[in-house]
């Protein structure tokens, strides 16, 4: 999808999709042809229940492979791809969607069906993406079910809220095709440190500072790392606020957001969220300089054109939280053109950051937009640690786990907001 930012994610995987009953079957459908797109190979199992909802041949056609729904299938065995070999194959599982009943079978451990059964049978992560009515989401049973999924380690993807098939509205809803895309290239890798309970504030995207009411002043960026890194942590358990500027970018689901323009706008917007927070990680690139005197109407072009335009510097986000907020943990960016080192420890010090992460931008085939990027981790002590070019998904997905590894050395809270009690 050109322009979308989110055309392409992790590196390809062999994903198995599960399809389980239920109306949202109808976006597996979108789901699989967006999981191609973004360069994986996919394989689908349906539960015999599904397939009055979706017909397998479907899947067959957006996949190109035959779809299993039983065990004695033809499908799951013309390249003998029985339950133990699909279970094999794929590198991760998605169970999309995942009903209450199947929740409860694999929360139970249950084996009575082919999906079920390769679950069991797995030995790789497991991703389920709930979709069901409200008040089947909200209930005892159901929640009960998901806490115990989760705390054996499989990642609950959703859902999301908004109107459903029945007409109600509230939480159940199965994630978009595009967001779980782009939720599987943020997943933190199995054993990764995670970020479970607390309260984490991103921000991303540019700023733009007006010069007159059509005009302002700005830059390159796409906000895409800061969207990366707010999905990132909230995959990693983290309730998450994302404050960004100007972007043209699919939001992420479940998470708090809070727009903005300027510079002065992101400051007061962080400074709000911060309170009661654990953990900033600022992404956005925010303008140093800003106009001092908008023009209250459009300029007019003038022969020889303007002489002067008054700025003043905006204000150190950063620095700023280490005296408003001194126990926050802060992570901090730097977007270089040279001395790309130099620069990230002088800069680090400066902000009194925790950690700073630095990239080179304006090379070819780096920094902006959907380019890769590459990465520079560095600590206040000296340490430094290089992340080889990747995605931007990718790169979050191992920022965040160096995030939580750092975070719960050195200030081991006791819940979210505690920072703030140091």
């Amino acid at each position: 999808m050109p322009g979308s930012g989110l055309d392409r994610y992790a590196p390809p995987m062999r994903i198995l999709l599960g399809v389980t009953a239920g109306i949202a079957a109808y976006k597996a459908a979108v789901l699989v042809r967006e999981l191609i797109r973004a360069g994986h190979e996919v394989r689908v199992v349906m539960t015999p229940a599904a397939t009055r909802f979706v017909a397998p041949l479907t899947f067959q056609a957006l996949s190109g492979h035959p779809v299993a729904t039983h065990e004695d299938d033809p499908a799951a065995s013309q390249t003998g791809m029985d339950h133990i070999a699909l279970a094999r194959w794929a590198e991760r599982i998605l169970i999309a969607p995942a009903s209450a009943d199947f929740l409860a079978r694999l929360r139970a451990g249950m084996a009575d069906d082919l999906l079920a059964t390769l679950c069991l049978a797995a030995e790789v992560p497991i991703c389920v993406a709930p979709a069901m009515n409200r008040q089947m989401w909200l209930a005892a049973a159901t929640q009960d079910n998901v806490a115990a999924l989760a705390a054996r380690g499989v990642t609950v993807l959703g859902p999301e809220s908004g109107l459903q098939a029945c007409g109600e509205d509230g939480p159940g809803r199965m994630l978009e095709a595009l967001e779980l895309v782009a939720l599987l290239a943020v997943l933190p890798a199995p054993g990764a440190p995670r970020l479970d309970g607390l309260a984490v504030v991103v921000s991303a995207g540019p700023t733009f500072e007006p010069i007159d009411p059509v005009r302002f002043l700005g830059n390159r960026s796409s906000g895409r790392m800061g969207f990366a890194l707010a999905r990132a942590a909230q995959a990693a358990g983290a309730k998450v606020t994302l404050v960004h500027g100007p972007v043209a970018l699919t939001p992420p689901a479940n998470v708090a957001l809070v727009p903005v323009e300027t510079a002065a706008a992101l400051q007061a917007a962080v400074q709000s969220a911060a309170t009661g927070a654990d953990i900033y990680i600022g992404a956005a690139a925010v303008a140093d300089y800003t106009p001092l005197t908008p023009a209250k109407a459009k300029i007019r072009k003038e022969a020889g054109g303007i002489a002067a335009l008054g700025l003043g510097q905006t204000a150190d986000i950063i620095a700023g939280l280490a005296d408003s907020h001194p126990g926050l943990f802060r992570v901090a960016f730097a977007a270089e053109t040279e001395d790309l080192d130099g620069n990230a420890r002088a800069k680090l010090a400066r902000k009194r950051a925790h950690m700073l992460a630095a990239n080179l931008v304006g090379q070819p085939g780096s920094g902006f937009g959907d380019a890769p990027n590459a990465l520079t981790v560095h600590w206040p002590d000296g340490r430094a640690l290089a992340l080889g070019t990747a995605t931007k998904e990718a790169l979050a997905a191992q920022l965040v786990a160096l995030i939580a590894e750092t975070f719960h050395a050195q200030c081991r809270p006791e819940g979210p907001g505690s920072a703030d009690r140091d």
